[in-house]
């Protein structure tokens, strides 16, 4: 029953004094809106990586010629290798236990035209396998097979992007373009991907069989990767140890370092979500400081408070109150203070991280955990910056204070 009557006479307080509750909240609000916010945005940002990755391929691994680095945030080969063979691809399906699925491919940045439209666009050779271990859909159109692979058929799907550079919004199945000087016929157009973990165009791409390329287009008798499909999730470290056996093996390495360099997926996606995570940690820290600013304007408060309301502490104490009804009434206060400041903080973050999502600015997931650590911390700061005011107010005698003007 007191403890009904305490939060009644906060509540009337805090009605009386509007003005001075908004501006002792404020940080507050700001604080736990901004940690809401910033954590949204991260997990969003976690969540398109994420599926940027998964989107890549199910269960991949990727063995790229020579050495990479990601560099400026993008991977990039440090050497040019003629080592890793079709043959390469063809023994790591049929000798490594761990894969499913191996596809070769090569690519190169060549320049299209169709009619009197030119682009400048990544024309990507790969096996009819690498539908399917990249996770590539045709949206309209076909594939290509393997017989048109093996036969160097002059055949091409198109991404999106390198559709609307050439097609603008036409339908470019069944037209003729030409890759340099070589006429080819569009079969297909392949869904939208977006961009990958390096940040490039995935739908910026022109496919086609990948002995088209290697003999037609670029002239080789190497492939830059290989793209591998493990059996299953728990596969891909097995699998990735057991292609860089075959592939040293085969590549006479004894002694020598590795002349490929193999990406594993799952690696990939936990250094990214270290990455994020460490990023929206931080973030949400720097915002989290509003929220000391706020406990230093609820101190003010409350000791402004304790100095106009000293009358009223040395009644109550005159009339049996005692010295921990006083602090408890106070620190009652600046809990209710601080907590209003957070339901409204999270409601605003919340709030703020729908409309940006829905207006298509940048991905957010809310995470009401990271809400309700927040709004607990509110509290928590109300509560410690509330205890001076309170211990001053308990501390007053019932006659100065009934005889302070």
């Amino acid at each position: 029953m007191k403890l009904y009557r305490n939060i009644v006479l906060s509540l009337e307080i805090m009605v009386a004094h509007k003005l001075r509750t908004l501006l002792s909240v404020i940080g507050i609000v700001v604080g736990v809106g901004a940690v809401v916010l910033m954590v949204s945005a991260g997990r969003g940002a976690e969540k398109q990586i994420v599926d940027r990755i998964q989107g890549m391929g199910t269960n991949l691994l990727t063995v790229n010629a020579g050495r990479t680095m990601i560099i400026a945030g993008r991977l990039r080969q440090m050497d040019t290798v003629r080592t890793l063979l079709v043959s390469d691809a063809q023994a790591i399906a049929k000798e490594c236990p761990s894969v499913a699925l191996a596809a070769p491919g090569v690519g190169k940045k060549l320049a299209v035209r169709w009619e009197d439209q030119d682009a400048l666009t990544n024309v990507v050779g790969m096996t009819a396998e690498g539908f399917v271990v990249r996770n590539i859909t045709v949206a309209s159109g076909r594939p290509f097979d393997a017989d048109e692979s093996r036969a160097a058929k002059r055949v091409a799907i198109l991404g999106p992007t390198a559709s609307a550079n050439l097609f603008a919004s036409a339908d470019p199945v069944g037209q003729q373009i030409r890759i340099g000087k070589i006429p080819f016929e569009v079969i297909g157009l392949a869904a939208r991907r977006g961009m990958d973990v390096n940040g490039q165009d995935q739908d910026d791409v022109i496919l086609v069989p990948l002995e088209t390329a290697m003999r037609r287009i670029l002239n080789v008798t190497y492939v830059q990767t290989v793209y591998v499909q493990a059996r299953d999730s728990r596969a891909l470290e097995n699998a990735e140890k057991e292609i860089a056996s075959v592939l040293r093996q085969r590549h006479r390495l004894d002694g020598k370092p590795d002349d490929f360099t193999i990406q594993n997926q799952a690696t990939v996606l936990e250094t990214e979500r270290e990455t994020t995570g460490s990023m929206t940690l931080l973030i949400g820290s720097v915002a989290g400081i509003s929220l000391v600013a706020g406990g230093v304007g609820i101190l003010a408060v409350m000791l402004m408070s304790v100095r106009e309301r000293t009358q009223e502490i040395g009644l109550r104490r005159a009339l049996g109150a005692l010295r921990r009804d006083i602090r408890n009434q106070f620190l009652l206060e600046s809990a209710m203070l601080a907590g209003a400041g957070g339901v409204a903080g999270v409601a605003g973050g919340a709030g703020l991280s729908f409309a940006i999502s829905a207006l298509g600015y940048w991905p957010t997931v809310i995470s009401w955990l990271a809400a309700a650590v927040a709004f607990v911390f509110s509290v928590a700061v109300g509560v410690f910056f509330g205890l001076y005011p309170a211990a001053r107010a308990a501390r007053l005698e019932p006659i100065q204070a009934l005889r302070a003007e």
